[in-house]
């Protein structure tokens, strides 16, 4: 009987030292299928989880475990077959992702982006900023990046607010938000795409926030209704930054490029030198508790 067979986008070597008792095979399904496609049974598909990698897996009839790379699984969860398990990377993104939020935040808050283009018209534009420090913020998804960015933010001497799908100590339940939404300086969301949170942010969630907020989204794009932020962008009541929008990637001549008080980037949350190695270190651990019989970590069920 031959060991099970595991589908990696990477070299295994990666792994430091790949868990004995498995075969493995480094593929990208988005280039060729390899006959062996019938035989996987623990399947690490790319970073960019495309069309592609969810037209294999049907094809993978053998197929136990998918452990994605990316901390949300919405782009797969639909493709996965019954029984088979999904785990998410949880704790791969958390640094790279946090990092991002808070410098967005200060970013934006700071006129950086005006800066940066001063520079670039050779102008010397010194300006009055406001800090973040004494501000309210209202983390919007509190998992583990919500975590890492509440770990952060602290030394600015912030107050953060917590946000969760339910409350607990500390924490408060997501149907708090229309109360809490008026007494925050900045909103930052990183909650899961779900049919719950899909429009979340829509006309009334911006209509309650306080004039001069600012939007930080590092969650997915769908979470706000692009349409209400463009109008809430454009009455100059509020700003925004963005990592994510919908739709992406963002087609030239969208009304989002011209949008005053936007700070764009291109879903960058996770891309940093900060990822591969906590992937890799991921991975190696879900494959030994595979090939040991052991419950493996970040498994999901129902929508989270």
């Amino acid at each position: 009987m031959s060991a099970p067979l595991v589908w990696l986008p990477f070299d295994p070597e990666r792994l430091g030292e790949p868990p004995s008792g498995l075969r493995y095979e480094v593929v990208d399904p988005t280039e060729h299928v390899p006959d062996s496609v019938a035989e996987v049974e623990f399947y690490v598909p790319p970073y960019q989880v495309g069309r592609r990698v969810g037209e294999v897996l049907p094809r993978m009839s053998a197929l136990k475990v998918v452990q994605t790379m990316t901390a949300g699984v919405d782009n797969v969860r639909a493709y996965v077959p019954e029984g088979v398990l999904l785990c998410n990377g949880r704790g791969i993104h958390d640094t790279s992702t946090a990092e991002l939020a808070v410098t967005l935040t200060l970013s934006s808050l700071r006129g950086v982006p005006g800066f940066v283009r001063a520079q670039d018209r050779g102008e010397w534009d010194a300006q009055w900023r406001p800090a973040l420090a004494d501000k309210q913020v209202l983390l919007v998804g509190y998992g583990a990046i919500g975590e890492a960015i509440d770990a952060r933010l602290r030394p600015f001497e912030v107050d953060v607010v917590r946000v969760a799908r339910s409350a607990r100590a500390g924490v408060h339940g997501i149907d708090e938000l229309p109360a809490l939404l008026p007494g925050a300086d900045v909103v930052i969301l990183i909650l899961p795409l779900t049919e719950a949170t899909r429009g979340l942010v829509d006309r009334e969630f911006l209509d309650r926030m306080k004039d001069a907020a600012l939007l930080v989204n590092v969650a997915r794009g769908p979470v706000v209704d692009t349409d209400a932020l463009v109008a809430a962008l454009h009455s100059g009541r509020i700003s925004a930054a963005l990592d994510v929008v919908d739709p992406e990637p963002l087609p030239g001549g969208h009304p989002l490029w011209s949008a005053p008080n936007l700070l764009l980037t291109p879903h960058v949350g996770g891309a940093s030198s900060a990822m591969w190695s906590r992937a890799h270190r991921l991975v190696r651990d879900q494959l030994r508790r595979f090939a040991a019989g052991e419950p493996l970590a970040n498994v999901m069920t129902g929508e989270y």
